[in-house]
């Protein structure tokens, strides 16, 4: 089942205001988890409800297993929506939340109950039909609510940060209890979140969004490893931003120099996207005292410690290392360190510097 958006379109108000969504095109893989990723306001969630049909596009198409549902409601499209806030009536028990759909649809009575102990069994919910929202926990409740979305066997699952209302430690297992579901059912999905580590971790396909349209799709590791601009370097990875400009083909970043972006001439200003985990700090060993950083704070994160070092240009760093090297280093605040760059994203810059 396959998931096509072509030039969507969608504004709010009146039609000189900046669209929500502008030009969107993608194509979500069948059986698979595709994320649409970005920061707030990206226009993630009114992306989902075009294709939701909850919301209508003032331009472009929608397709679902090949049919064009632009103009189909949405009980038409045959899809399953869960949001963040479950939205499960309180009045119904766990059982008759998840039955609603089925008996909209006027299905069997005994194809109902049927359906629904298999759905309770899957979510791992099953002697909890019974019981009402009010008396579960906020994991248990979505799992409710995911339960409810596939009871009518949709084609399609959307799902809008189900997860941001949550405590962390409840999605870090939700999270990981989503990815033994999908493997089970196998039905495709589509993921809205801004949490970049959820959507790494749980999809196969990423959608990044930025002011309505679309930066980078690709797989995770397409989108991570080779960034298309300066704003997916940036946003996957909390990446630290240095400034540079091109000499002999190569752009100083910190104490070293690497490649500079293919056809920059000599002089032109670029910046360099480097992330906390491909920063070395050590301690200096014949290099030039006018090359070294210096360590600003050391803040303690579980097993890893963030570094912050400020170069001799000016520009702070944050590197992030385990507990082990930071104390074999013996380093305190106000030590002179050198810092190797491992692995740098650079760019032309769009202004000067």
């Amino acid at each position: 089942m396959t998931v096509r958006v072509e030039h969507i379109v969608k504004r709010f108000g009146s039609s000189s205001e900046v669209a929500a969504v502008a030009d969107v095109s993608f194509a979500a893989e069948p059986k698979a988890i595709t994320t649409l990723l970005g920061p707030s306001g990206s226009g993630k969630s009114t992306l989902l409800r075009l294709i939701a049909g909850l919301e209508t596009p003032d331009a472009g198409r929608v397709f679902i297993d090949g049919q064009d549902v632009t103009t189909l409601s949405p009980q038409h499209r045959n899809v399953g929506f869960v949001f963040q806030s479950y939205a499960l009536f309180r009045h119904m028990s766990v059982a008759e939340n998840i039955a609603f759909g089925m008996k909209i649809r006027r299905l069997p009575k005994s194809q109902v109950a049927e359906r629904v102990a298999e759905l309770l069994g899957l979510v791992q919910l099953p002697d909890y039909g019974a019981r009402f929202p009010s008396q579960l926990s906020g994991g248990q409740r979505q799992r409710v609510a995911l339960a409810r979305a596939l009871a009518i066997e949709p084609k399609l699952l959307l799902l809008d940060e189900p997860f941001g209302a949550l405590d962390t430690q409840v999605r870090l297992e939700l999270r990981e209890w989503l990815h033994s579901l999908h493997e089970r059912t196998g039905i495709t999905t589509l993921l809205v979140t801004h949490d970049q580590e959820e959507a790494l971790e749980l999809s196969q396909h990423v959608v990044l969004l930025n002011h309505g349209r679309v930066a980078q799709a690709g797989s995770p590791h397409e989108l991570y490893d080779h960034p298309a601009d300066e704003f997916v370097a940036s946003f996957l990875g909390g990446a630290n931003v240095l400034k540079s400009r091109v000499s002999d083909g190569e752009a100083k970043v910190g104490s070293q120099s690497v490649p500079a972006p293919s056809g920059a001439r000599d002089g032109t200003p670029v910046q360099a996207f480097v992330r906390p985990h491909n920063i070395r700090v050590r301690l200096p060993n014949g290099d030039n005292p006018i090359d070294l950083g210096k360590i600003e704070r050391l803040t303690r994160v579980g097993g890893y410690v963030k570094v912050y070092v400020s170069l001799p240009t000016g520009e702070s760093v944050t590197v992030l290392m385990s507990k082990v090297e930071v104390d074999k280093l013996q380093v305190e605040p106000g030590d002179a360190v050198a810092v190797d760059v491992v692995d740098a994203k650079v760019f032309v810059q769009s202004y000067s510097i």
